[in-house]
């Protein structure tokens, strides 16, 4: 078994990637598991940026939240000579994917909300820090017997910050990017947003709101066809759909915030989530005039349930 930097010894590899891979592997100095992200070389022999992985994981590092697997540290490896290895070293969240879950079919809608409505509160946390997770999907939504854990932050960026990649090539899965991003825009908070939509139809349905089979034929029917609604669902409350579909519009002014949405969804299962009521004045930004009077007002409506609930 490698140990990295005399310490990560790695176990078990536990995920696979296009640009990197996850083991299960201890911390010999704390005694305890973790999982470890390798970053691996780029293509045509090219390294890897280790500055900007330095950078997202120290931004990363920053949150704090029961929904957050927290990123613990970094740090470079050799596996040729001259040419180190970017790693992240995260909080190893036990349980079970949400694909994993998903691939039985759709979730009782209950479920769902509140899978949805704790991804949202992590996303909200994120947010107020100016952090965009960029991949928000199935795969990366961790369900443990504490509640939902939000993987890979290790590799979020600031903001509007644009991606340092070839033309053509943009960061996250297809079918939950947002139609911004696939213009090659830098990610925003309302990118995740919308990626939220993606996931919160997928859980209740089972499927994408796109009928493509190959990733070519998503693309297109993605920049060709606006998202399908949702389906009748018993018993799912009107708002919830009407959340879902908001955020899928392909106008990013025109999704709700991570803060509204987990606050909403919470309200809708009758749950509790953990999400910042302020945000920094340096980080806050312009409300939407299409959504300012209503935010307002199912902000105001939300945090009093919420509040009520504690």
């Amino acid at each position: 078994m490698r140990t990295l930097d005399g310490r990560y010894q790695l176990e078990q590899r536990i995920g696979v990637g296009g640009m990197s891979e996850v083991w299960r592997a201890h911390d010999q100095v704390l005694d305890r598991p973790v999982a470890v992200k390798l970053i691996l070389p780029g293509p045509h022999d090219q390294d890897s940026p280790v500055e900007r992985i330095r950078t997202e994981a120290r931004s990363a590092a920053r949150l704090v939240h029961p929904n957050v697997a927290s990123v613990h540290d970094f740090g470079t490896s050799s596996t040729l000579p001259g040419r180190p290895v970017p790693y992240i070293v995260m909080e190893l969240a036990e349980g079970e994917t949400l694909a994993a879950h998903l691939r039985a079919g759709p979730l009782d809608w209950r479920i769902s909300v509140r899978v949805c409505a704790e991804v949202a509160a992590a996303l909200a946390a994120a947010h107020a820090e100016g952090i965009v997770h960029r991949d928000v999907k199935p795969a990366n939504v961790m369900l443990t017997p504490a509640g939902v854990k939000v993987l890979d932050f290790g590799i979020a960026v600031p903001t509007g910050t644009p991606d340092p990649l070839p033309d053509g090539i943009v960061v996250g899965t297809p079918a939950y990017l947002a139609p911004e991003q696939l213009d090659g825009e830098p990610a925003t908070p309302a990118a995740d947003m919308y990626a939220l939509g993606v996931l919160l139809y997928y859980s209740l349905t089972a499927r994408l709101p796109y009928h493509a089979v190959t990733a070519r034929e998503l693309l297109g029917v993605r920049r060709r066809q606006p998202p399908e609604r949702l389906p009748a669902i018993e018993g799912l409350p009107p708002e919830v759909a009407d959340l879902c579909h908001s955020c899928l519009a392909d106008e990013p002014e025109r999704r709700p915030t991570s803060l509204m949405a987990a606050l909403l969804l919470a309200e809708a299962v009758d749950a509790r989530v953990y999400v910042p009521m302020t945000i920094p004045t340096a980080r806050r930004p312009a409300p939407p005039s299409a959504w300012t009077e209503q935010a307002a007002t199912e902000v105001t409506e939300a945090v009093a349930v919420f509040d009520e609930q504690r």
